[in-house]
């Protein structure tokens, strides 16, 4: 499962400058689909010379695996990867639906560093210690 979360003012494309992001949506994507698990709503902004306006914002993504973004500055890309959250710039105003199917696909087959990096991070954080958990409870598989 990976928490993905898009800059989008109408939670259908992929629309907005991180920085002057009024609203990203959160989903929760698996490689057999998606659901909505967050939405995050923000003042308008200013796009330069505000520099704690990105705090909130990175706050709010903390948790999440990456944020699509239509453009995105040094700064927060800095902020966001110290949060281990991966931005991603799409060059084109991306529908949302689209790019989720991407992922999901790429979850299953592989070969997208950031998608795997962050599922194996997941494999990681799951280790070996959950089956010794199940085999202190009397777990028969």
């Amino acid at each position: 499962m990976l928490k993905l979360a898009f800059a989008s003012d109408d939670r259908v494309r992929v629309n907005q400058h991180f920085g002057a992001a009024q609203s990203f949506v959160v989903y929760t994507v698996t490689p057999a689909g998606a659901t909505v698990s967050g939405f995050g709503a923000f003042p308008e902004e200013a796009m330069d010379g505000n520099e704690n306006k990105l705090l909130a914002k990175v706050d709010f993504l903390a948790g999440c695996d990456a944020v699509f973004v239509h453009a995105i500055g040094a700064s927060a890309i800095k902020q966001l990867l110290a949060k281990g959250v991966q931005p991603i710039r799409v060059t084109e105003v991306d529908a949302i639906d689209e790019l989720i199917k991407d992922v999901s696909a790429a979850m299953v087959e592989g070969g997208v560093p950031w998608i795997d990096r962050a599922l194996a991070a997941q494999s990681r954080a799951a280790g070996p210690d959950r089956f010794a958990a199940m085999e202190e409870e009397g777990w028969k598989g």
